[in-house]
């Protein structure tokens, strides 16, 4: 069978010559076919050679930082002035809240001015030229230490940082007023508690009203070895805060033989032996139920903290950190039991943990 087909017939004197490829139009190859073509030649740009040029652009940059100052201003001013109930219509939207549309939008312009105004900067004002740098170790050597600072220094000067002062000034007032955006989002964490935490609805005057019966308690009402709830005369469960009021205002009232009583702050704040504490576990705000007639000790369900209400209310057990908190009781004209003023120190649990 003839090989005459197969490459390894064919001898070197057969192959055209470069003269002929070359003759027939043939593209020859070249010695490297992926050398470096190099970089086209610098183009200046206009702010380059026009120092009027780079003063439209630097007007320009800090124009974009302004209107970011402006948009920030107008997002507390929106924060503060529109109302969270106004609805309005935004084409092609359709209803949406009109707080909800000028923070967003006042915010947006406020961030977009700022990366505006930093991208245009670094387009038309600073130094444009292209710089090779071979790859070196990730160990750097103090020799290249000392080229980069004094790379940066020079990139310093070249982005005229320091010499256009117009443009410098406002990005920095621009970024220093955006983050007051995210200062008056925290209102919205709650209203600001104030001294809400040390007070109750308990005041000079309050009559003590029976939570069962509603009707304000006298002191025949409650005998030795019993236990009775009390709110403040005018809470209403219908009340829309009554569940945040209650929480500090609940009090259970005992009657106590005087003699029994071993506090004296306890014996003066008492009438007749009644007295009158928090119904609010010191420890996570529990409401106490349990009362033991022989041993004056009251007992959370929870956790089981445990005090004594002849001593103070102090705690005696259980992972209460606090003594109940007493409240001061007086008889009025009508004969009926009343406040005689808020209690001394805040209920409920963690207060002094928290502040």
């Amino acid at each position: 069978m003839s090989q005459s087909g197969s490459n390894k017939d064919v001898s070197e004197e057969h192959l055209p010559s470069e003269q002929a490829t070359a003759e027939s139009g043939a593209v020859a190859v070249a010695d490297n076919p992926f050398a470096d073509p190099g970089l086209p030649p610098h183009q200046h740009r206009i702010q380059d050679i026009d120092e009027r040029a780079a003063k439209r652009s630097e007007r320009t940059v800090a124009l974009l930082f302004m209107l970011s100052m402006v948009a920030t201003i107008g997002f507390i001013a929106a924060y503060v002035a529109v109302p969270i109930e106004k609805i309005v219509y935004i084409f092609p939207i359709g209803n949406m809240s009109a707080l909800n549309f000028s923070l967003g939008l006042t915010l947006g312009v406020a961030l977009f001015c700022i990366g505006a105004g930093a991208v245009h900067w670094a387009r038309t004002l600073m130094s444009d030229v292209e710089s090779i740098q071979e790859r070196h170790p990730i160990a750097a050597e103090p020799e290249v230490k000392a080229k980069v600072m004094a790379d940066w220094q020079t990139s310093a000067e070249e982005s005229g940082f320091g010499r256009r002062k117009l443009i410098r000034n406002t990005m920095f007032g621009a970024l220093a007023m955006v983050p007051l955006s995210g200062v008056v989002l925290l209102r919205d964490l709650g209203p600001l508690p104030e001294t809400k935490l040390r007070h109750t609805l308990w005041a000079k005057g309050k009559l003590l009203v029976n939570v069962n019966t509603n009707e304000p308690l006298r002191p025949e009402d409650v005998v030795v070895g019993s236990l009775t709830f009390a709110q403040p005369e005018g809470l209403e469960e219908e009340d829309h805060d009554f569940q945040d009021q209650i929480a500090k205002a609940a009090l259970m009232i005992v009657r106590l033989q005087p003699e029994n009583i071993k506090d004296k702050r306890e014996l003066d704040w008492s009438h007749e032996g009644i007295v009158a504490y928090s119904k609010i576990c010191t420890h996570v705000g529990c409401p106490i139920s349990l009362y033991e007639q022989q041993t004056h000790h009251v007992l959370c369900p929870c956790h089981q903290s445990t005090f004594d209400l002849s001593d103070g209310g102090r705690v005696i057990f259980g992972p209460a950190g606090h003594a109940l908190p007493q409240l001061r009781i007086g008889v009025n004209k009508d004969g009926y039991l009343e406040a005689l003023g808020d209690f001394a120190e805040p209920v409920g649990p963690s207060f002094w943990e928290r502040g």
